[in-house]
């Protein structure tokens, strides 16, 4: 039966106010224990999760903001009142924390956060199987692909995939911790979770759906020749996508949640001359047939990751630069490179681990070397380095500055909080952002936040918040969950700007 929203927000309102005696009408006690504002959008995309008996699991794409985790604490707490409680949820590392403490706070269900050193400490105390705890288990995602064997013999009723968009590439036998999970959580009851269930191709889509059941679109080559090579229709798509994904956008939810009214500045920027002539020299090397710069089989993913990082910053690609001569200078040597260009950059500029789920097979080496191509490229190259180099002053980073004084301007005159984040591609262009800011006014105002949070400023943070909070249950235990709340923390109570990578946008 669909339900129309004014019905909705009168049972979001009942449920809310009113202690149930049990049913399949209601949702668990457990809800009632604690304070939810409950939306329409949110009931809705509940019910579409627990209306599906038949189907082996549904996505809730809701867009960001709109309350995903609300809707699987929601269904979670109906299952638990069903006394189906064999529940997982499987996320990033760095929101296991915060899981956790939703589900304690909105829900009063218990949980338990499993890593190695959890599971091993569980079983000193006695507890053999800490998977078969009547409790919630909260996982990150390696740490589930590890368990692969553990899991799949377990009983799960409802297994929730947050940020499940990183598993997009989970039919290709290359990504390993999808096919570890798709092999793990086989038959068991999916509940997937994604503002962006679709990022760069429908192939995305067809990744996701296998998660839930391999067969909701036949085999890759069929989707393929259905929906991509243009003999399916674009309806008939959205038709079999609402079996099973659920979506709700901003707009659609403004008779009822009201949002702050968003502003829009902008502040226009011309490259200067050196910045133009780097990017169309770099451009015109990714273009070129014949290449030595970058690996064969890694050659459209490396030009995706340079041109992102090219229009981050020139002090992002200089460090990219850099790698490439490095691997040609050992292709010189012995006509082989053992560097792994694609992983040194996602470690040195903090980019999306996912990029290395992205390599077909790692890279053996170049045949037939055309040593005076590449005494050539090797030369190309050092003159990019120094052109990289000759870039003082990044022309968007100049904008910036002006970005900030009329947007703090603004503020203040509206009697807002001075603060501001600034999302930045990579750890590199942080680096230097954070120098240049504090070298123009903002010095002790900023606070940088990153994927693994361990320079020295975010050290001396966290020891400041550890010794403020020795005494209340703020502190998880994980040093990686406990330095993001700190920074947070940081941010909120002392700093002006936050400048972070996408790890950021997480939660």
């Amino acid at each position: 039966m669909q339900i129309t929203n004014h019905q909705a927000k009168y049972y979001a309102h009942e449920l809310t106010i009113r202690h149930a005696a049990g049913g399949v009408d209601s949702l668990s006690q457990s809800l009632f224990d604690a304070s939810v504002d409950l939306n329409p959008h949110q009931i809705n995309a509940a019910l579409f999760a627990l209306n599906n008996p038949l189907s082996q699991g549904v996505v809730l794409a809701d867009e960001v903001g709109l309350g995903k985790t609300i809707e699987a604490g929601l269904v979670l707490s109906q299952y638990w009142a069903e006394r189906r409680r064999k529940l997982l949820i499987i996320c990033p590392a760095s929101l296991r924390r915060q899981w956790a403490q939703e589900l304690a706070d909105k829900f009063n269900l218990p949980s338990q956060i499993l890593d190695a050193k959890t599971w091993k400490n569980r079983q000193k105390e006695g507890v053999y199987k800490p998977l078969a705890e009547k409790q919630v288990i909260i996982m990150s995602y390696h740490y589930a692909a590890r368990l692969e064997e553990q899991l799949l013999v377990e009983p799960w009723n409802l297994v929730v995939i947050d940020e499940a968009h990183k598993l997009r590439n989970a039919h290709r036998a290359s990504n390993r911790m999808g096919q570890s999970l798709r092999r793990a959580l086989a038959g068991r009851k999916k509940l997937l979770l994604t503002a962006t269930p679709l990022q760069n191709t429908l192939m995305e889509l067809y990744g996701l759906s296998t998660l839930i059941d391999e067969q909701l679109f036949g085999d890759e080559r069929s989707f393929r020749q259905s929906y991509i090579q243009g003999q399916g229709s674009v309806a008939e798509l959205k038709g079999r996508l609402k079996g099973f994904i659920h979506r709700t956008l901003r707009r659609d939810v403004l008779e009822y949640v009201r949002y702050t009214q968003r502003q829009t500045l902008t502040v226009p920027f011309t490259p200067t001359t050196q910045e133009e002539d780097l990017y169309n020299g770099i451009s015109a090397l990714l273009e070129r047939d014949e290449s030595y710069a970058l690996p064969r089989n890694q050659r459209h993913l490396t030009g995706l990751i340079l041109r992102k990082l090219l229009a981050s910053s020139s002090y992002a690609v200089l460090n990219t630069l850099e790698t490439i001569l490095r691997r040609l200078e050992s292709l010189r040597q012995s006509a082989k490179s053992e560097i792994d260009v694609v992983a040194t950059l996602v470690d040195d500029d903090d980019l999306e681990q996912e990029y290395l789920e992205e390599i077909d097979e790692v890279y053996g080496g170049d045949e037939d070397i055309d040593v005076e191509l590449l005494e050539d490229e090797i030369n190309e190259i050092k003159l990019y380095i120094s052109k990289a180099k000759a870039i003082e002053t990044d022309s968007k980073a100049t904008a910036l500055l002006t970005a900030l004084s009329q947007g703090f301007s603004k503020m203040e005159a509206m009697g807002a909080p001075i603060k501001v984040i600034i999302f930045t591609e990579s750890k590199r262009t942080q680096e230097y952002l954070n120098r240049f800011l504090s070298a123009n006014g903002y010095q002790n105002k900023i606070v940088t936040f990153s994927g693994s949070n361990n320079h020295p400023q975010a050290t001396e943070v966290y020891q400041g918040w550890l010794a403020e909070n020795k005494d209340s249950d703020k502190i998880s235990g994980s040093p990686q969950v406990d330095r993001r709340s700190a920074l947070i923390d940081h941010f909120r109570n002392h700093a002006e700007i936050m400048i972070a990578t996408e790890a950021a946008a997480e939660g």
